[in-house]
């Protein structure tokens, strides 16, 4: 299995989706590496490596490419610049910046590609995920995870996922479709009372048209996503590539092969099949909410 542990080098995922939108662009303009060439007065094997995504570009040689391109979407200029700027730890700039050494660079090359992308399909066996987390819950995970001890540097990630979630309700909303194992709902995370407002908050997303939730039962048995939490994670381009991120406790894995991230595509699909339907997902939900479990 092909696999890059992000939390021991800088993941190689930013250059690679960018290089691949650059040579997809190059492309559609019938355009050769020589020719892009000119435009950077380089040598078509720099061409090569920068759509290979081995090689940072800066945002002059990004702009002269895509100009060359015939790309003048200042929408599309913005994202990539984004994304280039995202590639390199010296030149990452975002919004996350202000937060400072409370996110490690693994952290913050995850949260450059989620600002990157359209949509996130998830399964998650042991939580609720960081996009639907309330304040209370998710502080309670940060104190429980151990990474951060002091409760400054607790209330700095907290409010680094709360920035995350604006995306879910921004003029361009980023869809996320979760699939959460029953036993999700019922772990008591942060006590009773922080949990039940928990439930109620999932339910409460829902009602947003880009947010599917849905409940993998206990009678389902067994099933591929026993294995393990994991995020599918898409960029805007019909032809882009899909990554998969891992989270474990000393840090995470990106899968970046096709043949790789298809499998968890399929995991995917057969978690959704395997779930209750949305609907049900909602009601099963509202029901454990009120339940003695969260009422007594």
């Amino acid at each position: 299995m092909s696999v890059r542990n992000v939390t021991a080098q800088p993941s190689t995922v930013l250059g690679r989706q960018l290089g691949d939108e650059l040579r997809r662009y190059r492309e559609a303009a019938g355009l050769s590496t020589a020719v892009a060439a000119e435009a950077l007065d380089c040598t078509k094997a720099k061409i090569s490596r920068i759509e290979n995504g081995r090689v940072p570009v800066r945002v002059p040689d990004l702009t002269a490419l895509l100009h060359a391109y015939g790309i003048g979407d200042d929408a599309v200029l913005k994202r990539l610049t984004t994304l280039a700027r995202s590639v390199h730890p010296r030149r990452r700039e975002g919004w996350w910046d202000q937060y400072g050494p409370v996110l490690e660079d693994a952290y913050r090359d995850y949260i450059a590609l989620e600002a990157a992308s359209d949509s996130i399909r998830t399964f998650q066996s042991q939580l609720v995920p960081g996009l639907l987390q309330t304040p209370a819950y998710a502080w309670a995970v940060t104190v429980a995870s151990k990474a951060w001890r002091t409760p400054d540097e607790i209330e700095q990630f907290v409010k680094v996922r709360a920035a995350r979630q604006e995306r879910l309700t921004a003029e361009q909303p980023l869809s996320v479709w979760a699939v959460v194992a029953e036993g999700v709902l019922h772990q008591r995370v942060g006590g009773v009372d922080v949990m039940r407002a928990q439930l109620e908050h999932l339910v409460a997303m829902t009602e947003l048209a880009n947010v599917t939730v849905q409940v993998l039962p206990f009678s389902r048995g067994a099933h591929g996503g026993m294995f393990g939490p994991y995020l599918l994670l898409s960029l805007p381009q019909v032809s882009a590539l899909d990554v998969v991120l891992m989270e474990h406790p000393t840090g995470h894995i990106w899968l970046e092969r096709e043949s790789e991230v298809a499998r968890y595509r399929d995991l995917f699909d057969d978690a959704r099949r395997s779930a209750l339907s949305p609907e049900e997902s909602v009601a099963r939900i509202k029901r454990i909410a009120v339940s003695e479990e969260f009422t007594a």
